[in-house]
């Protein structure tokens, strides 16, 4: 495997940790197991990640961002808010999937970590000495896959994009700022945006 990826997935979320590699490592056993490349738009893949709010493992979250192409501002990842991790990789063309978890075989090693015993001290991550954070990443990126890895079954998944693209902004006629369309409250003869309107959503 590439650790170049591996470093610019590290760049991209800001430090080295074992649940970003983790995370690369499920994107790119997915992307294969579909036999796709990381995807440039909101057409091609969709991935639903299942880590929850809160807790130190959301990093994995980065890692499969950046090895998948799926990403927030594309819409096309979403969050179950199970606190695992694990992910489902759509490919809509094809409408097959397949779900790829991590493996807890590991993490004592983690856990045993110089690195993970800092993070454990409260020390931040940014601060930890480099070699401590790659001796702790590599047991996650230098493992066989099996042992960090339960790749399933490549699987059908019917697909239906119920809105597609939501395209238009226009003006809230209470603050101004712009706001796509389908997300305009009708308040009286005013279409406001949601944070204008008092909905909730």
């Amino acid at each position: 495997m590439d650790k170049k990826l591996l470093k610019k997935a590290f760049e991209f979320h800001g430090h080295i940790c074992w649940a970003s590699a983790a995370g690369v490592r499920a994107g790119q056993a997915a992307l294969r197991k579909l036999g796709v490349r990381r995807t440039g738009t909101s057409g091609e893949l969709h991935c639903i990640i299942e880590i929850g709010d809160n807790h130190g493992a959301q990093c994995f979250a980065d890692g499969v961002q950046y090895a998948t192409g799926c990403t927030l501002g594309k819409a096309n990842i979403e969050k179950t808010g199970w606190g695992k991790l694990a992910i489902t990789l759509i490919d809509k063309k094809s409408e097959k999937a397949v779900r790829v978890s991590y493996k807890p075989g590991r993490h004592k090693l983690i856990a045993e970590s110089a690195f993970m015993k800092k993070r454990g001290q409260g020390v931040p991550p940014t601060q930890i000495p480099e070699e401590e954070a790659w001796a702790m990443a590599d047991i996650i990126w230098e493992a066989p896959e099996s042992d960090v890895l339960s790749v399933g079954r490549v699987e059908s998944y019917e697909w239906g994009d119920d809105f597609g693209e939501i395209m238009g902004l226009v003006p809230c006629d209470d603050c101004g700022e712009l706001v796509a369309k389908a997300y305009l409250r009708l308040v009286g003869e005013k279409k406001m945006c949601i944070p204008c309107s008092g909905y909730e959503r």
